[in-house]
């Protein structure tokens, strides 16, 4: 399978100029062979767009994304702003290119003041779902920068992660190391798809990636807009992680007790 990532500073704001983009990205990543493209977080609206988000979530995206799928022959990862009974969700939806919607993913991790001021955080169990033969999850942003909601996923099977985000200044570090050190401690793979350029007060550090699970960088772009590509290949991680034996070889039986019983489990 060929994941493409599509790294872009968007039109912030105006959802018609982004699904253009994402229409012409999806067409640019069929046409070099990805199967699947992935696109930062809250893609259709841009992120820090102030309380315009707000009347902009009452456009709902998916119709207009299923038909790109299915146009362009490509399956898309699209992250947007979803409205709820409850409340506006920080989402992302997988479509596979005949428009089936596969999986929807609700960010349960919320970041600052910012996120709380316009989302409700999710609340249900990540969903993982197998495309052309890979078992795939999806995090959105924050979520993936905790250690023990990654290891989760990956215990329950997850082979290639998927996260979109908008990773700001100054944590260069998060996108380029920490992202790593997640592929490496679970063996799995990771497409971690990042804004760039800048949102009002939001600088955004690029430096999207796709990340095998042994740690090696398969793909990134450092700044600017443009897609980057990269082959997943089924097998990969189930042999990684008997080469590495980090699963086969946790007692979290010696150090669950060390966290009280408030319902903070150790994965």
């Amino acid at each position: 399978m060929r994941v493409a990532g599509l790294q872009t500073a968007g039109t912030p704001g105006d959802i018609e100029a982004n699904l253009r983009e994402l229409d012409r990205a999806a067409e640019q990543a069929k046409g070099q062979g990805a199967d699947l493209l992935v696109t930062p977080e809250l893609f259709v609206t841009g992120y820090d767009i102030g309380d315009a988000l707000f009347d902009l979530a009452a456009t709902d995206p998916i119709p207009a994304v299923r038909d790109i799928a299915i146009r362009q022959g490509v399956a898309l990862l699209v992250g947007f702003a979803e409205s709820t009974p409850e409340g506006l969700c920080n989402s992302a939806v997988l479509i596979d290119r005949m428009g089936r919607e596969l999986l929807r993913y609700r960010k349960q991790h919320l970041f600052g003041d910012m996120d709380r001021h316009f989302f409700r955080a999710g609340t249900a169990l990540p969903v993982i779902v197998s495309f052309m033969g890979v078992h795939v999850a999806v995090m959105i942003c924050y979520d993936v920068e905790f250690p023990e909601y990654v290891r989760a996923v990956a215990l329950a099977g997850c082979e290639l992660l998927l996260v979109p985000t908008a990773q700001m200044a100054p944590f260069t570090f998060v996108a380029r190391e920490v992202i790593r050190t997640r592929a490496w401690e679970n063996q799995i793979y990771i497409a971690y798809i990042n804004h760039d350029g800048r949102e009002r007060d939001t600088v955004y550090v690029g430096n999207s990636q796709i990340v095998a699970p042994d740690a090696t960088v398969l793909a990134r772009i450092e700044h600017g807009d443009g897609l980057i590509l990269a082959d997943v290949m089924p097998g990969v991680v189930e042999q990684a992680q008997r080469d590495n034996p980090y699963f086969r070889d946790r007692r979290p039986e010696s150090y669950r007790s060390l966290v009280p019983d408030t319902g903070k489990g150790i994965a």
